[in-house]
């Protein structure tokens, strides 16, 4: 059983050394445990800090790439490498290392795909309480889009398994957090939680400039997630509410063209009648078509995950 611990990094070589030192070197039931540095474009001695330190395994950027496409690159380096398990943490010393080994428990004893920290945000000191909120109402959010009930849907200090990653696809450019929950809640992945205790704040983010700019990332992460896999709810909606909108009008214009009194006129309701009803009839064939590529998408995805069996062979199997 192998895992690796990887460290998406940005200009971190301050809290970096903390970091390192506290991994667990051991961890019950794992065979060789190995951690992974990816420099996502510093300008800093964060490189030169890991190497120091002893970090054998840093994939680098030329330049910055965000959160999600470091956390993709780190996973591709591990499972080319072998892993067995991912563990996922951040170079800002935000996540206690030493829980690592609770994180990955469940994992390697098979009872779980993924296991994600609860920060029990509602603890934290430096947390406002309007960010505070919104943090439960995204999670709220993520866990109704995703059928799944998660505490702490935005953390980022998770454990991953290799059948659960040769799944997993990430595509958002912002932040995996969201998207792979989602995922997994689709794909009937077993998801499970551990409460932590965060470590003092030793920074502002870097992924977004404020709440407000975190909740519009987030919010379209979301969206986009969800309609990845259930497009169709979307334009039933759409449908529902336009063909609502034409009937109201329709039988009004009716009820006053053949009803006693003047019959004349009224012909507005008629027109917005037809305009609603040619919306809702769009919305069902909208809803047909991205049904069907929902189809092809997921046989696409199959696909992808037969390459990636290729790709990253694990025990037992042949390269």
């Amino acid at each position: 059983m192998k895992v690796f611990v990887q460290i998406p990094c940005l200009n971190e070589e301050a809290t970096l050394p903390a970091v390192l030192a506290s991994i667990p070197r051991e961890i019950p039931g794992v065979d060789e445990l190995e951690i992974l540095v990816i420099d996502d474009g510093s300008t800093d001695r964060t490189v030169e800090v890991a190497r120091a330190h002893g970090v054998r395994h840093v994939v680098q950027h030329s330049r910055n790439q965000g959160l999600a496409r470091s956390f993709r690159d780190g996973v591709d380096y591990a499972l080319a490498h072998g892993a067995d398990v991912v563990v996922n943490t951040d170079g800002d010393n935000q996540y206690p290392q030493d829980r690592i080994p609770d994180l990955v428990a469940p994992v390697v004893e098979g009872r779980a795909d993924i296991v994600i920290a609860d920060r029990q945000t509602a603890t934290i000191a430096h947390f406002s309480p309007f960010k505070k909120l919104m943090q439960r109402v995204g999670s709220g959010v993520v866990n109704f889009a995703a059928d799944t009930q998660l505490p702490d849907a935005a953390s980022g200090f998770r454990a991953y398994s290799r059948a659960a990653l040769i799944r997993l696809n990430v595509v958002t450019e912002f932040s995996y957090c969201m998207e792979t929950i989602i995922q997994a809640g689709h794909k009937r992945l077993r998801i499970a939680s551990i409460p932590v205790t965060t470590n003092a704040k030793t920074r502002e983010s870097r992924l977004f400039r404020n709440i407000f700019h975190h909740m519009a990332k987030s919010g379209s992460a979301i969206v986009r997630s969800y309609l990845m896999f259930k497009p169709y709810v979307l334009f039933a909606w759409f449908a529902a509410v336009f063909g609502v909108l034409a009937l109201f009008p329709a039988v009004r214009f009716l009820v006053l063209h053949f009803g006693p009194g003047d019959s004349d006129g009224n012909v507005q309701s008629l027109i917005f009648a037809a305009i609603m009803a040619v919306a809702a009839l769009l919305s069902v064939a909208l809803g047909i078509l991205s049904d069907l590529l929902r189809t092809n998408r997921t046989l696409l995805e199959e696909q992808l995950e037969r390459i990636k069996q290729i790709q990253y062979p694990g025990p037992g199997q042949a390269a």
